[in-house]
């Protein structure tokens, strides 16, 4: 049932009263208005209204924060304490009372990340204003300092007067000091700032007010104005306190001549911004460091990187470490994001230990990624070594909520003089390095080499060229023989697609799934690798039953059952596949075409895909393996798998991943592989599933198999991966 927009409009504006209601309660007690507290909560309700139309806008901008910040001091809540009242209100309720959680879809996480932004948006907005505020005032009390210093005789008593009035009445802190800086008057306002009494101030000196942190040229400029070189300066400077903590102030100091022109006083403005800059200081550290792990994020980074590559730098070379852990999608996918998280704090805490008092920085990308930059290494063996000592402290497993996780890194290493590369060109090579890394195994690191970065262009090239390639028949497939180890008979084949590319030749679907993956191609090209697949397994059931191959004829009943049941196909179907609303429809769009049995297709999905799904991503494959289809736990024992969980997948076959059988090559076969094995294989025999070896290569090796109770294997022992026509030939051979 749809909603009334129009209710939806009345939710979101009785929201919205709510949260300009909450805000004025607040706020009102630290203003300087005239308004009653009712009249203030309809001053701030449009611009409540407008920080939600800021908070959900595509794309989104901060800039309505800055406008909000300066009508709140057009209002008059100026007093010091306003600010954080309303950053508090804004922080607390902007997201809960601007966002509908059944209708909006904006994520809480973005949208909290956009409220973020605001707040320093109305902030940097409020200081503006008020600073124009500020100057404005600071004007006319310079105006009215000079008219009472220096008018007539007759008129001196009046100016005098009403000088007093605004030195006296004003919210900023003033002082006048004699040209030798000791301080003649103070009032109230900047005595409380330095809480001091106003005779304490005016037995100070401005000449003693240097702390540690003051710009650079802040007593420059004093000493310039003392010989009359210029007239006023301002600059953001800070004050000791008797109490030990330190006043931030916004600083003016104009000089006050006589009738002569000559330097008389140095009249001095200060505004107090202590609560300000803590704010500001909190919303810059909440925005250049991980909310997770505490480290700089990719912002930080960034601009350090920036300063480090730019010309005027004095750094002469850099060095990069880019790393990612290799499985961690696995890690979340099977134990879930909580533990995720504690993986990575753990993970950010080692790479800090690597690199304590060395002057790196150490910053967490994004998701699992990691990046250390090393100012002016003495070469690539400086970063290499940082490198090795990361691979060594991640090789230590890490302990989380009674697991014991092993931890590996593929990283990236740039390393070079400054101001040679770009920030973007230095990042890419360290990402395509990176990749590289992992390619070659993961646990590793590897230099960047200017072949590597063209290597990522091929690969980019064949990004671009997927789409037309499908449609050009540029991909064509491969078999290789499913055999059943109790007797030896072909059982069937899974169908591997390559891609004849007319540049590069022939290609591994290593080259090019992952990217068909990512862009979404995957899907028309899973579809059509499906229909070829089962078309061939047709053909082959067709000469089966003409007694083709190479001219052999099977006997008796067992060669009829033989030649009557179809061989069984398996085609790899991929994660976004899985998850593609048409699979079902289309999986028997292609069994009927062709005119072949559900039993005759089986579907292997890797096991990472299938062991965290729920049941709404597992119903498709319910479905199919209820019409029935095959279905096949693909690369088993790799993940973080919960082997309970087994019995509530559609899965009738177990693929044993390759890593788990090379063992059974030595001489003796390696003790723990051959339990694992074992092992799996009497689980899944409870459970009623198949087990499939994969990467059988010797004799030695697939008798091993046998005698533990697998069902079926596959790998170059029986036969490479080839076309059809080689295939068939092998159908009558025992």
């Amino acid at each position: 049932m749809t909603a009334d927009p129009h209710e939806s409009e009345g939710l979101e504006n009785d929201g919205l009263r709510r949260f300009a209601t909450i805000w004025s309660r607040a706020v009102y007690p630290a203003t300087q208005t005239s308004m009653t507290r009712a009249e203030l909560g309809d001053y701030l309700h449009p611009l409540a209204v407008k920080l939600c139309d800021a908070l959900h806008a595509y794309p989104f901008s901060a800039a309505p924060g800055r406008e909000v910040g300066a009508a709140l001091v057009a209002g008059h809540c100026t007093s010091p304490d306003a600010l954080p009242h309303i950053l508090g209100v804004v922080d607390s309720y902007l997201v809960l009372y601007g966002r509908d959680p059944e209708t909006s879809e904006l994520p809480v996480d973005e949208a909290r990340a956009r409220c973020s932004r605001l707040q320093h948006a109305i902030a940097a907005g409020f200081t503006e204003a008020l600073r124009d505020r500020t100057l404005a005032e600071q004007e006319a009390l310079s105006r009215a300092a000079l008219a009472a210093q220096s008018a007539v005789e007759e008129a001196l008593h009046a100016s005098e007067t009403r000088f007093r009035a605004v030195f006296k009445d004003a919210t900023i802190g003033i002082s006048i000091a004699d040209m030798d800086g000791r301080i003649r008057d103070a009032n109230g306002a900047i005595a409380k700032m330095f809480k001091r009494s106003e005779e304490e101030m005016r037995r100070r000196n401005v000449n003693e007010w240097v702390h540690p942190d003051d710009a650079p040229d802040v007593w420059r400029m004093h000493r310039q104005l003392v010989r009359g070189e210029r007239d006023h300066f301002r600059v953001e400077k800070p004050f000791h306190r008797p109490d030990g903590t330190v006043l931030w102030t916004n600083l003016t100091v104009s000089l006050l001549r006589d009738a002569d022109g000559e330097p008389r006083y140095q009249l001095a403005l200060l505004e107090d911004i202590t609560e300000r800059r803590l704010l500001h200081l909190r919303l810059r550290y909440e925005a250049t460091h991980d909310e997770l792990t505490g480290l700089p994020n990719r912002t930080l980074f960034a601009e350090r990187l920036d300063r480090l590559l730019s010309a005027s730098s004095d750094v002469k070379r850099f060095g990069l470490c880019y790393l990612d852990i290799d499985g961690f999608k696995a890690v979340n996918d099977s134990l879930g994001h909580a533990v995720g998280d504690q993986l990575l704090i753990a993970v950010a805490e080692r790479l800090q230990s690597c690199t304590a008092g060395s002057g790196h920085l150490v910053a967490r990308i994004g998701g699992d990624e990691f990046a250390a930059l090393c100012t002016d290494p003495s070469g690539p063996e400086d970063v290499t070594e940082l490198a090795r000592q990361v691979l060594a402290a991640l090789a230590t497993p890490i302990r989380i909520d009674g697991r014991e996780l092993s931890v590996r890194a593929s990283i990236g290493i740039v390393e070079g003089p400054s101001g040679e590369l770009r920030p973007e060109e230095v990042m890419r090579s360290a990402d395509i390095t990176m990749y590289r890394a992992k390619d070659a195994g993961g646990s590793r690191y590897e230099l960047a080499d200017p072949d590597s970065d063209a290597r990522a262009i091929d690969r980019h090239s064949l990004t671009t060229r997927l789409p037309a390639a499908l449609e050009w028949d540029e991909f064509f497939l491969e078999y290789q023989p499913l055999i059943r180890m109790s007797d030896g008979h072909v059982e069937g084949a899974e169908a591997l697609v390559r891609w004849k590319h007319p540049v590069h030749g022939r290609l591994g679907p290593d080259r090019f799934i992952p990217l068909a993956e990512h862009t979404g191609l995957i899907v028309p090209l899973g579809r059509w690798v499906m229909e070829q697949a089962v078309r061939q397994a047709c053909a082959w059931h067709e000469e089966r039953g003409k007694g083709g191959g190479n001219g052999k004829k099977k006997n008796g009943k067992n060669g009829d059952a033989l030649a009557e049941r179809p061989l069984r196909v398996n085609v790899n179907l991929s994660p976004r596949q899985l998850h593609h609303p048409d699979l079902v429809p289309d999986t028997i769009a292609v069994l009927e075409a062709a005119g072949m049995p559900p039993s005759s297709l089986c579907l292997e999905v890797t096991e990472s895909a299938l062991i965290g799904a729920d049941e709404d991503e597992l119903k498709p494959l319910r479905q199919l393996a209820e019409l029935g289809v095959e279905i096949a736990l693909d690369d088993f024992g790799t993940g973080y798998s919960n082997l309970a969980n087994l019995r509530r997948l559609p899965a009738t076959t177990l693929k044993l991943d390759r890593s788990f059988t090379q063992g059974l090559q030595q001489h003796p076969a390696d003790p723990v592989d051959v339990t694992f094995v074992e092992g799996i294989v009497t689980l899944a025999h409870a459970l009623g599933l198949a087990v499939t070896v994969e990467g059988v290569e010797t004799e030695h090796q697939a008798a091993q198999l046998r005698d533990m109770g697998c069902d079926t294997a596959q790998g170059w022992y029986y036969a490479r991966p080839g076309p059809a026509s080689t295939f068939v030939q092998g159908f009558a051979v025992t």
